[in-house]
């Protein structure tokens, strides 16, 4: 029992967590390159698309703020000019014996993520609502019996639903705006390091639960794994998305950057 209950454990860890990090990196990874390609116009672009994405983005760290019970101090949306070229930030402070405030921890810093993938998934759903029944439909139902290979094939015909609609206005409005948030989905140093203060309690609690589920029996166990695979099935769909949309703004970026050059 034990030996399942460890197995069921890092198949939830790898989903749930391992996809934030890898996104996390893939989307940073992209956005870096993004603004780099534009040289001495960077800070320019930056900012165009930072009055969008930047109070969206500190206003995802507050919401969770307010979630997990911790005290904003101060917060600013969007600012030109900083010396650090800072954009916003939000300070806050909580009750470090609090067991459920230091989780919030790990959701505060990667609430950008989160939110703004989410924000892009409403925003699909309002342009192109047929679009993601397609894809929901891809990933619905998907449980443990499905494998490696089973996920990735959920995934993939996703994936082919969303490009399906690639000729309609309403893809390409889509990619647009999401541009103006998904460019600013970067986690800052202290994001990352907040997220890394709280990751530590929050993969405790899960360990706790999956033994107590597992104790009271395999069945329960295996239904609350797939459970929360479904649920990171949801959570990868998201998190694509905003890949494809800085993908596509990556290419733009180099596109500029070889017509400038020559």
């Amino acid at each position: 029992m034990f030996v399942q209950i460890l197995i069921a454990y890092l198949l939830q860890v790898v989903l749930i967590f391992g996809s934030i990090l890898l996104f996390g990196y893939l989307i940073a990874l992209c956005n870096r390159r993004f603004y780099a390609n534009f040289g001495s116009h960077s800070r320019t672009v930056c900012y165009v698309t930072g009055f969008i994405g930047t109070p969206v983005h500190e206003l995802s760290h507050a919401l969770f703020c307010l979630i997990f019970g911790h005290r904003i101090r101060e917060i600013k949306l969007f600012q030109v000019g900083a010396a650090d070229g800072t954009l916003g930030y939000v300070t806050h402070t909580y009750n470090r014996k609090n067991l459920y405030q230091r989780i919030g921890n790990f959701f505060i810093g990667v609430a950008p993520i989160l939110v703004i993938s989410a924000i892009l998934f409403a925003l699909a759903w309002l342009l192109m609502p047929s679009m993601v029944g397609q894809m929901t439909a891809s990933i619905r139902g998907m449980s443990l019996a499905d494998g490696v290979g089973g996920v990735l094939s959920r995934l993939l015909r996703a994936m082919g639903a969303f490009f399906s609609y690639a000729v309609s206005w309403q893809w390409w409005v889509f990619i647009g705006l999401g541009a103006f948030l998904a460019l600013h989905m970067t986690l800052s140093g202290a994001d990352i390091k907040g997220a890394l203060g709280g990751l530590a309690f929050v993969l405790i609690v899960l360990l706790a639960a999956d033994v107590i589920i597992g104790l009271i029996g395999a069945r329960p166990l295996n239904e609350f794994t797939s459970w929360l695979m479904g649920a990171a099935g949801y959570m990868i769909c998201f998190f694509t998305l905003a890949l494809i949309i800085d993908l596509i703004a990556l290419a733009v970026s180099f596109l500029f950057r070889a017509v400038r050059r020559k």
